[in-house]
C-alpha cells in the first residue's frame, strides 16, 4: 500500500479512505491475510465490471461534481457546452 500511495502522491491514510469507499462501493474486494510473524496484511481487488458512457452518464455524472476545484480561483469554468450531446 506504501508504494501505491507513493505512486499516486498521496498518504496512506487518504488511500485506506478511498479503498474503503470503492470496496463499499463494490468495485473492489480485499482480503485479510496473516504474515508468519503475525502481521495483518490486507490484499485488494478490482472487482470486474463494465462501464458505458454516453452523453446521459456524462450529464449525470457532471451534475454530482461540486466544480473543478472550488478553492482555487484561477481554474474557471469551461462553460454551457459541457454535458451537450455533442462532445467533440
Amino acid at each position: 500500500m506504501s508504494r501505491l500511495a507513493r505512486d499516486l502522491g498521496i498518504s496512506r491514510a487518504l488511500l485506506q479512505v478511498h479503498l474503503r469507499k470503492l470496496e463499499a462501493a463494490g468495485l473492489v474486494t480485499s482480503d485479510l491475510e496473516f504474515s508468519e510473524d503475525g502481521k495483518a496484511l490486507k490484499f485488494y481487488e478490482v472487482v470486474p465490471f463494465e462501464l458505458t458512457l454516453t452523453p446521459q452518464v456524462v450529464r449525470d455524472a457532471a451534475g454530482s461534481l461540486t466544480g473543478p476545484d472550488d478553492h482555487d480561483p484561477d481554474i474557471r469554468d469551461h462553460g454551457p457546452d459541457i454535458g451537450k450531446d455533442n462532445l467533440s
